[in-house]
């Protein structure tokens, strides 16, 4: 594996951030706090790889230009805004959802779980679109 593949992994590691998502809210909505806990662990883990793989590329490659075509540009750059915004609120949001439940203070938790798990979902989904675009959709030429 090379720095080259590194988009591609984090593509795959934020669509199973994605699945886990949904299945820990499924989870919860069964009252299955079991799964519900595994679940949203397991996207923690998940996506603090994907964190670290994603700082890896690109601290080795720089920035990847969305160039064309250009009558698409506006809405790609609009997108990346929205997931780049969400994606650095996110953070803070996750360590204080995950503090409150390992500390069993399950309404506290709920309180803020209510806002972290859409942005969280919406960061995940985002991040693999951009991927898309980036490279399936508009395969950008260096």
């Amino acid at each position: 594996m090379n720095y080259t593949d590194l988009p591609h992994l984090n593509a795959a590691l934020n669509a199973t951030s994605t699945l886990l998502l949904v299945a820990g809210y499924v989870g919860i909505r069964r009252h299955r706090r079991t799964a519900h806990r595994n679940c949203m662990v397991a996207a923690c883990v998940t996506s603090l790889a994907f964190l670290i793989s994603y700082l890896t590329y690109h601290a080795q490659v720089g920035h990847t230009r969305f160039t064309d075509p250009a009558w698409f540009r506006p809405y790609y750059l609009a997108l990346l805004l929205t997931h780049l915004v969400g994606a650095v609120a996110i953070l803070p949001l996750v360590l204080v959802t995950l503090w409150r439940a390992m500390r069993g203070q399950f309404e506290r938790h709920r309180v803020v779980a209510r806002w972290t798990w859409p942005l969280w979902l919406y960061v995940s989904v985002s991040g693999v679109l951009v991927y898309w675009l980036l490279y399936h959709l508009f395969p950008q030429r260096a």
